[in-house]
């Protein structure tokens, strides 16, 4: 239940961070990798947040993906 005097924040988004990390074992060994971006939000009409997140999120994900990838074909 919302209080119409509780406090809204006045923040603005102006960067999104996101770190995607996985760890995979071949054979008796664990390999963890990790992939880190940030990105400016531009202070331009027309920007979704939301949307700006998500876009980030498949791209880190997709980064880590990429290099769990390459140590399974390195690797086993």
């Amino acid at each position: 239940m919302s209080n119409e005097n509780e406090y809204q924040s006045k923040a603005i988004v102006s960067s999104i961070k996101a770190t995607s990390r996985a760890s995979v074992k071949v054979k008796d060994s664990f390999y963890t990798v990790e992939y880190c971006e940030e990105r400016l939000i531009p202070d331009i009409e027309g920007v979704d947040v939301a949307e700006e997140r998500n876009l980030l999120w498949d791209k880190v994900n997709s980064e880590v993906d990429n290099q769990v990838e390459e140590i399974l074909r390195t690797f086993k």
